[in-house]
């Protein structure tokens, strides 16, 4: 027997003693009303079946294009590359595809891409709005035209060089044609000029050489940055000091056509570039020039109030040598910061002190000490190597380095100076060597005119700067009142100790000389007698560099000045001499 039809939804079932004939008979209106309702629900289904697998096509696409402008953006050729279907990839390799794109770039001086959403334009058809933020045009925009192949996991992308750049035509490329702006000029503070023109020549620029710098052909390690901002590789960039510091400024922004094909795409008029103003006084550049007469070495002078280079010539920032004696400004301002001498500490009257069974003699083995006061301004090895081992080591190098030693120059090209690690520097010998300014100590003639402007400055030191817009900074390098006492202590080197060659009338001038020996002057063997050295007989000028450094007035200081001769005797007789030009100059 056969069970019993399902009632449709809604119907109530006949009671079980009614006809079978009536109990199934259904109702003609209830009948069709069945069948649309089933109908719909079948087109309802087969149409959202349909939608699905049409929303699941155009993601698909879409995902493609997303993630290859996405590549794009973070310059991943080999991401993009991996993008392309089938016949693009057969007929464009890796590397021949992240040329063309590097190609395009530098082309257009590209800095960033950004994409939006691709908008579809027909089937398989796609433009991907793009934003090119270039160095030289601007922001470039407009769409890329993309076709998409393939289905599901295999949807890719078909390429053509075209699409490197917004509505390209077959066969076209992109070139530019490149204009470059006049080079802007480096002046002194006056507003005379030190580089100007292409050649960068001036009468008073050929003096300044160490702050200006140098232009040039463009090296190969910067040819890819060169290349990035639009300069054509015959172009000729800052290579040192402040024509490469400022490179950018001084250059300006080239200008010139970007062409698609014979089509003018973007076009920009250069930016002249901005003329750089140097603290450089032009007198006393002149005066720093006299001072050197010649002779190769360097001269520097510096404003203690701010750091400002006033005047540099020479090899003044670029060849650190042993500072002899005038690093004993440092040795004495550790030795009165840490209480290892007091400034009315008096000492005996030697030749020479051992340190380590060595014999260290004073300048042509004179007889010095007495004061601490006459040891300082006559410039007593056989006080100031004592006192240094006495310092130590890693608070003399503490204190050096407050002065601007181990430290990168604060001035564009110029070296720093140094001395080991205190840990690094050795026995006592070493230290006491350290101490006077010898050992593995160099300096330029530009740190030792920033240590006499500190000096100066009562302990506060500024670092050198050689333009007038570069921010003044101010470190505290030793206590004022330490740097009072060595202040009156450099008094008395002019006033009647090894720097009297710099004196002048009515002024108070404080300095300190140094004489650095260029080759040992110490036995290599301990115990073993000087004279047997390498430089045994006649003292030889040649083989010493002769230092100053000074500030003046002393109580109201003006400038402070370095001098450094190579090969050139002693500091008292050649360079304090000197140091009194650019003293006069800059006082006058």
């Amino acid at each position: 027997m056969s069970p019993r039809p399902t009632p449709p939804p809604g119907r109530q079932r006949p009671p079980r003693d009614r006809p079978a004939a009536v109990a199934t008979a259904a109702d003609p209106t209830d009948s069709t009303r069945a069948r649309l309702i089933g109908l719909i629900g079948v087109a309802l289904i087969a149409f959202t079946a349909g939608a699905v697998l049409g929303a699941g096509h155009v993601d698909r696409e879409m995902q493609a294009i997303d993630a290859f402008a996405q590549a794009w953006e973070r310059g991943d050729h080999a991401a993009m590359h991996e993008l392309l279907d089938d016949e693009s990839r057969a007929a464009v390799s890796e590397a021949d595809f992240a040329q063309t794109y590097r190609e395009a770039a530098q082309t257009m001086t590209l800095a960033s891409l950004e994409t939006g959403p691709p908008e579809r334009e027909g089937d398989h058809a796609f433009e991907l709005p793009a934003a090119f933020h270039t160095r030289i045009f601007g922001t470039l925009r407009g769409d890329i035209r993309i076709r998409v192949s393939g289905t599901g996991e295999a949807t890719r992308l078909s390429w053509r060089p075209e699409m490197v750049f917004p509505r390209l035509a077959s066969g076209e490329s992109l070139s530019r044609q490149t204009r470059l702006p006049p080079r802007a000029s480096i002046l002194a503070r006056d507003g005379a000029p030190l580089a100007e023109g292409q050649t960068r020549l001036t009468d008073l620029g050929r003096t300044t050489a160490e702050v200006t710098g140098t232009i040039g052909p463009v090296p190969p390690e910067l040819a890819a940055d060169v290349a990035a901002r639009g300069l054509p590789s015959d172009a000729l960039i800052g290579l040192s000091g402040l024509e490469r510091e400022h490179e950018g400024r001084l250059a300006g922004r080239p200008g010139g056509r970007l062409l698609a094909g014979d089509r003018v795409v973007a076009e920009r008029e250069p930016e002249p570039g901005q003329d750089v103003r140097t603290t450089i006084d032009p007198e006393l550049q002149t005066a720093a020039v006299e001072a050197l007469a010649g002779r190769y070495g360097g001269a520097v002078a510096i404003d203690p109030a701010n750091g400002d280079v006033l005047a540099l010539a020479g090899i003044a920032a670029s060849a650190p040598q042993p500072p002899g004696s005038v690093f004993k400004i440092i040795t004495l301002a550790a030795a009165l910061e840490h209480g290892v001498v007091e400034r009315s500490a008096r000492f005996p009257v030697v030749t020479s002190v051992e340190l380590e069974g060595v014999r260290l003699e004073n300048a042509d083995g004179e007889s010095c000490g007495g004061s601490l006061r006459d040891a300082f301004a006559h410039s007593c090895n056989s006080v100031f190597a004592p006192l240094g081992v006495d310092v130590g080591a890693e608070r003399l190098v503490a204190t050096a380095e407050r002065f601007g030693f181990n430290r990168p120059a604060s001035i564009p090209g110029a070296q720093p100076s140094s001395l080991p690690p205190g840990d690094e520097i050795g026995d006592d010998l070493a230290i006491g060597s350290t101490a006077i300014g010898q050992g593995r100590v160099l300096a330029t003639t530009l740190q030792m005119a920033s240590v006499a402007a500190t000096i100066a400055a009562d302990g506060t030191r500024r670092p050198p700067r050689a333009v007038l817009e570069a921010e003044v900074q101010s470190t505290r390098a030793i206590p004022a009142a330490v740097a009072k006492t060595i202040s009156t202590f450099m008094v008395e080197v002019v006033a009647s100790g090894t720097g009297t060659a710099a004196a002048i009338p009515g002024v108070r001038v404080a300095g300190k000389t140094g004489t650095a020996e260029l080759r040992a002057t110490v036995p290599a063997e301990p115990g073993a007698d000087p004279a047997s050295g390498p430089a045994a007989g006649a003292p030889d000028p040649t083989d010493t560099d002769a230092w100053f450094a000074a500030f003046a007035p002393q109580r109201r200081p003006e400038v402070a000045v370095a001098i450094m001769l190579v090969g050139h005797g002693t500091g008292g007789a050649n360079a304090a001499p000197a140091a009194r030009v650019m003293l006069d100059a800059a006082l006058d």
